[in-house]
């Protein structure tokens, strides 16, 4: 009695703090939703209700559209299903707190947060302006912010930018955000009564302007190019969609939309298809088997006792396990169906498979030389067995005198053949080897005339390290020169620390930046080669591509992609250019140079320090993106290393870390100074050399120490930049240029920590200790902060004790 007592009391206290009941299509603060209740739009169109049980009793939020096909658009809790537990359905709630957030709420577990408001800025404890959701006639759960007088502020948040399995007219697919990168693409459920994730997913490709159905990241299917409004592998619609596409530098995205009296939606199925109004089909992915091209398929390896033909076909019922010489194995029931059939389709024994449980999860695969004769119990489950393509018949020839001739035509035809073909093979043999020798003596002739060329080098190390596997080509002097009009002033680009840079035009008509190494330069075999291994084993949208290289005698090419844009520094320090550069433009390119170094730093292969890194070193594609440029100085650590010393300092003076340039101690918080150093000239469009006022500071780093130490941290910026600039973007700039620049390496943020303060301005960031000024007038002149320098480590030591100004 005592215990039907207390759940009594239990009960009654949940129930008694139930907020008052939802209203029309919106609910305000306070108003919460539970499972007898549902949420409508203005015009009845689409509902959001808490539904099920679903497979295993599970309950989920859904928006669903309350016509008499009942279609379900979108699952609130995919990921986290409420369970139903001894009719303790009505336990659930949808609220909209007093606070502005969305949750589910359940008895028996932590709320399920859809929406949580930031914390208000101190000068907005005042504000009346009122939170509320309001399902729309799209079918869009929104979020927004009403003024006092109830127009619309801004929409917080919004289902439309959380798709599961369905697009609705309107909802978007493809990156809405190229500052977040984010992406959004149609999930699959797991199976037909379960809405977890599933294997299948629906992506937009900006790019090619394609969609793709990927199985677990694996492309199986492509729309074909999309071109006056028709998609090549989508059949025209009897319901009349219309594409729009959206791509400017904010997003690249796709939307589907009708006429204003008809409805439709797309859905992306657990089997793979994709289907529209009442199932129709759009795509069919569950027909791509690797081998077949037809409707949009697309090839992959498939195994070697697979042949093209080779299907699964289903059947309904279960399989009698009785049959004779037929083995199962179980597989884990985060599987579905799509998935079965990939890892059936991989496994050679496996000729057929079927759902492990009542709601289509899980795998039951079949082994076994034939299948046919087995007998299916009438369940409603489905069975799919692999069906063998039957080989083609071979008519028989009618008398001998045919035969004989068959046969000896086929016996001529195989001899010419191989005679043919070892004559091919030969002469494609010899080519290879003449032009294998021709280009090892090029390479001989360049590699021997290279004064830094060192023992430890060989002709055939560089030459099997050109051969592997890297993508690029080796072009010809006469090719370049013919490029670059040989080589003349009207299409030089820039000069940078190794050499002259030209623009040309292949004879393809693609245009390229040739960087011509000057046989002084101070860069020799060994920085070519290693700026050629490097740069072809990187892969980064904020990194410069590399097509090819050429050796010719003492002259030493590399050809990259060409950047209209030139290089930062071009724009950045110019009076005129500078106010190309708005702030908006500017941060982009900060953000840009941070996920480059961040790839660099953490997720190449090999951790790479670019020690070199300066505003001339960072080119400016079509849209003005930035790719960090220029890798002959980079050293390459393993994963395990940290920290490397070296006796042959190379770098840009005042660019360079004090520990490098002092010691010849680098890390990536080498790279992290020069960063801080180049985030600072970005915001102050000043060089780091461009003070000459004996009574202040003598570079850019000890000026903004000078101004944040005054609290004047602000008149760093660019005037240029006029009203465009944000200036909580720009003190946080300089907050992290100052942080980057400390002269203790331990104290400075590493990559992965500056593109979070960056891009999250909630981050907690700590205060700057001061940086080092070690850059001094009596020693270095002006112009030695911006070139590219070498010097040995016993120097550094005499320099150091003459122009340290302060030690921090």
């Amino acid at each position: 009695m005592l215990v039907f007592t207390y759940y009594y009391l239990c009960l009654w206290c949940w129930i008694s703090s139930i907020h008052v009941k939802a209203a029309n299509d919106t609910m305000k603060p306070g108003d919460s939703l539970s499972s007898s209740d549902e949420l409508c739009s203005q015009n009845g169109t689409y509902c959001i209700a808490f539904n099920g049980p679903f497979a295993a009793g599970l309950i989920y939020l859904t928006i669903y559209s309350n016509m008499t096909d009942n279609w379900r658009v979108w699952i609130a809790n995919r990921n986290q299903p409420v369970v139903y537990f001894n009719n303790s359905a009505f336990n659930i709630l949808l609220e909209l707190d007093y606070s502005g957030a969305l949750k589910i709420e359940s008895q028996d577990r932590e709320p399920i947060i859809l929406y949580s408001p930031p914390p208000p800025p101190p000068q907005a404890a005042g504000n009346n302006n009122t939170v509320v959701a309001t399902i729309k006639e799209t079918g869009n759960f929104v979020v927004q912010q009403l003024n006092p007088d109830g127009s619309v502020n801004s929409v917080l948040w919004q289902s439309f930018d959380h798709p599961t399995d369905s697009l609705l007219p309107g909802m978007k697919l493809g990156i809405v955000n190229h500052k977040t990168g984010h992406n959004l693409s149609l999930v699959s459920w797991l199976a037909g009564t379960y809405p977890a994730p599933g294997p299948f997913s629906l992506e937009w490709e900006p790019n090619e302007l394609e969609l793709i159905i990927r199985r677990r990241g694996q492309e199986i299917w492509r729309s074909g190019k999309l071109r006056d409004n028709k998609f090549e592998h989508i059949s025209e619609d009897s319901h009349r969609v219309y594409y729009t596409i959206v791509s400017n530098e904010d997003e690249d995205t796709f939307t589907i939309a009708t006429s204003i009296k008809e409805r439709t939606r797309w859905v992306i199925m657990e089997t793979g298809q994709l289907v529209g109004l009442k199932g129709t089909w759009i795509a069919r992915a569950d027909l791509c088997y690797g081998y077949n091209t037809d409707g949009g398929c697309q090839r992959w390896e498939i195994p070697t006792c697979r042949y093209p033909g080779d299907v699964f076909e289903k059947q309904t019922g279960s399989l009698n396990f009785s049959g004779n010489g037929i083995s199962y194995e179980t597989n884990t029931t985060s599987y579905g169906i799509g998935d079965c059939q990939a890892i059936c389709w991989s496994n050679c024994s496996c000729t057929g498979f079927m759902s492990l449980t009542d709601y289509d999860t899980g795998c039951i695969y079949f082994s076994g030389k034939s299948l046919d004769g087995v007998t299916l119990n009438d369940t409603g489950r489905m069975f799919y067995k692999l069906v063998k393509k039957p080989p083609q018949p071979v008519k028989k020839p009618q008398h001998r005198g045919m035969k004989m001739w068959i046969w000896i035509s086929v016996v001529v035809a195989t001899v010419l053949l191989a005679i043919c073909s070892s004559t091919l093979c030969l002469a494609i043999n010899k080519r290879k080897h003449v032009l294998k020798d021709k280009r090892r003596k090029i390479m001989k002739t360049g590699i021997q005339d290279s004064t830094a060329f060192d023992e430890s080098t060989s002709i055939e190390d560089f030459e099997d390290d050109l051969n592997k596997g890297h993508d690029f080509k080796v072009f010809s002097y006469a090719s370049i020169m013919e490029a670059t009009s040989n080589f003349s002033s009207e299409n030089k680009l820039g000069q940078g620390g190794f050499g002259p840079v030209y623009k040309g035009i292949l004879t393809t008509g693609q245009e390229v930046a040739v960087k011509r190494l000057s046989k002084t330069s101070g860069q020799g075999i060994v920085e070519f080669k290693n700026e050629l291994k490097l740069i072809c084993e990187l892969q980064h949208v904020n990194l410069v591509q590399l097509l090819g290289c050429c050796i010719q005698e003492h002259e030493r090419m590399l050809i990259y992609e060409y950047m209209p844009n030139k290089s930062l520094d071009f724009f950045l320090f110019d009076n005129i250019g500078s106010k190309f550069l708005n702030w908006q433009k500017r941060i982009n390119i900060i953000e840009g140079i941070c996920q480059g170094l961040l790839y660099l730093h953490n997720y190449s292969r090999l951790k790479i320090i670019h020690r070199d890194l300066k505003a001339s070193n960072i080119l400016l594609d079509d849209n003005m993106n930035p790719k960090i440029s220029d890798f002959g100085m980079a050293r390459m650590f393993t994963q395990q290393e940290s920290t490397i010393n070296t006796k042959r300092i190379v770098g840009t003076y005042g660019y360079m870390a004090p520990e490098y340039a002092m010691e010849g101690i680098f890390s990536t918080k080498s790279d992290v100074y020069s960063f801080g150093v180049l985030l600072l000239e970005i915001v102050s469009g000043r060089r780091n050399n461009s003070f000459y006022d004996a009574d202040h500071p003598l570079n850019l780093v000890g000026h903004a120490w000078e101004l944040w130490n005054k609290g004047e941290s602000l008149k760093l910026m660019d005037p240029s930049l006029n009203d465009t600039f944000v200036q909580d973007e720009v003190q946080r700039c300089i907050h992290v240029g100052l942080l980057c620049v400390e002269h203790y390496a331990k104290d400075r943020p590493n990559m992965l920590d500056i593109v979070s303060i960056i891009t999250n301005k909630s981050a907690a960031v700590t205060m700057p200790r001061g940086p080092a000024f070690y850059v001094g007038r009596q020693t270095f002149e002006g112009e030695m902060f911006s070139k590219s320098a070498e010097f040995d480590i016993d120097s550094t030591k005499e320099i150091s004790t003459s122009t340290e100004v302060e030690a921090k």
